[in-house]
């Protein structure tokens, strides 16, 4: 009896030890599969963000002169007088290319004009309008000119700029109103003067 127990006790060791095998290789299987999923979502997937694209501000600039192809042209906002220059197919052979600011940023509406080499050069690089002719614009005037208004320093001056920056283009006179340190009267001395 004692030489039949030992094969039934191999038996039930070699069942044992099969149990032990397949247990520890579905356990390592599943460490394996929670190993990779937690990889997976750890790395979350973002859908391609879709670029909304905005149409920036268009200015209108009419640009004459000695220039390739004078007309009306649409720049992007911000554009500058070298950007109007290009758009109208650069300067012509009689140019006067020291006649203009290159680097001035234009606004909407404005003519510039180009002029010619040995012309009597007036302000070329600046707008010019048929209203206000003689009058500050609020929307293109540098520090310096807009000093030059009575009652109004440079610190005033320094806040119209800052205005400007932060809200765009004045739309009217009035709008002056929402510059810190200009007032009714204040407005009232430079109304005439100055002009959009």
């Amino acid at each position: 009896m004692g030489a039949e127990a030992v094969p039934g006790s191999r038996r039930r060791l070699g069942i044992g030890a099969a149990i032990v095998l397949v247990v520890v290789v579905a356990a390592v299987t599943i460490a394996i599969g929670i190993v990779r999923t937690g990889a997976d979502s750890a790395v979350e997937t973002v859908p391609d963000a879709v670029a909304e694209t905005v149409a920036p501000a268009a200015v209108y600039v009419h640009v004459s002169g000695e220039v390739r192809a004078p007309g009306l042209y649409r720049l992007d906002q911000g554009a500058r007088v070298v950007d109007a220059v290009a758009a109208a197919g650069g300067f012509s052979d009689k140019a006067s290319r020291d006649g203009v600011n290159l680097a001035r940023p234009v606004s909407d509406g404005e003519q510039l004009h180009i002029p010619a080499e040995g012309a009597e050069q007036t302000d070329a690089g600046a707008s010019t309008a048929p209203e206000g002719v003689g009058r500050v614009n609020l929307n293109t005037a540098d520090l310096a000119a807009l000093d030059t208004l009575p009652r109004v320093g440079p610190a005033i001056a320094q806040r119209i700029l800052d205005w400007r920056e932060e809200n765009g283009r004045f739309t009217s006179v009035d709008d002056l109103m929402a510059v810190p340190g200009i007032g009714e009267k204040m407005l009232a001395s430079i109304r005439d003067l100055v002009t959009v």
